[in-house]
């Protein structure tokens, strides 16, 4: 086993370290929380820099590494700051969907965009009545001469309103039983008729990535648009979700790093009864506990990325990352606050907007209750490893 990163992976940790503390200024972040305004001067750069689509393939624009590149990408910009690399993170949202499943012509059209940061990306799978169930689909596509014409309605979905282009999910056969097994995903450009967008406001957390709910209203798309094989549309996104979980356990780990290493030098550099508080049992185990969440769950977001880069990609693993480090990311962001106790409540300590922005990791992409189902019927198909 080998648990040293290659020169590459370093210098790529590196580079986007060294830019994120330098431009993820704290004026930015706060104007992009207050006003829930997703960065796009940041994300031009960081499309410029090679970072967006760092894992697509170079004959699609795209850096040409792999899912653990991304993880590291993902995990740097969430430690400069949770709510800046949570948006700028999920700005590829489902293209790797497309590079799985899609045409070429779907290829060349979309993905080069994306890694250039010309287009936002989004999928839209939630419906009102089924949440994190997509098992079953509202939203309907119906084969209507050489188009499809889909109705329903999608909701919480991230990069709402700024998305070029949207991955739906729709039921397209009504009659097949199980109904997941007759699902299809369609591509959707944001300038269709028949869309329309509504925007949530005030949200908890994760305020600088737009979130919304879709309307289509006999909309239509061309036989083209169809990614993929009809009626696959489940299967891909289920293996869509074994990638796309690790991403979200890369932003959990960086939210956590973020929020343990603003409260370690607070208590460095805080002193009562005429000494730092690390001096104090209570605070030092406190910090402790931290880092090794932190590392457990970083450990278990890099095998689950290392295992999808050599082919051996684990539902189980993907799924056990994505809930570990989502809840370690919950957990280290509130004991941040206990850490620095009245000032961890201030904006400009940044570490309330971690705590706030730490809960949606456990949310999307599955809820932490969706992952454990996914773990333990893995874990009943093929028994437990040694």
């Amino acid at each position: 086993m080998n648990f040293k990163l290659s020169t590459d992976q370093l210098d790529i940790k590196n580079a986007v370290k060294e830019w994120a503390e330098k431009e993820f200024t704290k004026e930015i972040a706060l104007e992009c929380d207050k006003n829930e305004q997703f960065p796009h001067e940041l994300h031009k750069m960081a499309a410029e820099l090679g970072f967006i689509g760092i894992h697509f393939p170079e004959k699609y624009g795209g850096g040409g590494f792999g899912t653990l590149e991304n993880s590291l990408y993902v995990e740097e910009i969430c430690q400069a700051d949770s709510g800046l690399g949570i948006a700028l993170s999920l700005s590829d949202l489902a293209s790797e969907v497309i590079l799985n499943n899609g045409s070429e012509m779907l290829k060349q059209k979309c993905i080069p965009r994306v890694a250039n940061g010309e287009s936002i990306s989004a999928i839209a799978l939630t419906e009102p009545e089924h949440g994190s169930d997509i098992t079953k689909m509202d939203t309907t596509a119906v084969k209507s001469g050489d188009q499809w014409e889909i109705n329903g309605c999608k909701t919480l979905i991230s990069n709402c309103g700024i998305a070029d282009f949207y991955i739906v999910l729709c039921q397209t056969d009504t009659t097949i039983m199980p109904s997941y097994r007759a699902q299809s995903l369609f591509l959707v450009d944001a300038d269709t008729d028949g869309l329309e967008t509504t925007m949530f406001k005030d949200k908890l957390g994760c305020r600088a990535s737009p979130t919304g709910e879709l309307s289509f209203c006999n909309l239509r798309v061309p036989e083209e648009n169809l990614i993929g094989e009809l009626n696959k549309g489940f299967y891909q996104t289920m293996s869509f979700f074994n990638q796309s979980r690790i991403e979200i356990a890369a932003q959990g780990v960086g939210i956590a790093q973020g929020a343990f290493v603003r409260a370690f030098y607070y208590a460095k550099e805080r002193k009562t009864f005429g000494k730092s508080i690390t001096e104090f049992q209570a605070v030092s185990h406190k910090l402790a506990d931290m880092a090794i969440k932190i590392e457990s769950a970083r450990l278990l977001t890099y095998k689950a990325a290392w295992l999808v880069d050599n082919g051996q990609t684990d539902p189980a693993i993907s799924s056990m990352a994505k809930a570990h480090a989502g809840r370690v990311a919950v957990e280290v962001t509130d004991e941040a606050i206990q850490t620095l106790g009245g000032a961890g409540y201030l904006a400009e300590n940044e570490v309330e907007r971690f705590y706030r922005d730490a809960k949606i990791t456990e949310i999307y992409e599955g809820t932490r209750e969706i992952q454990k189902n996914t773990i333990v019927r893995f874990l009943l198909k093929r028994g437990i490893k040694n």
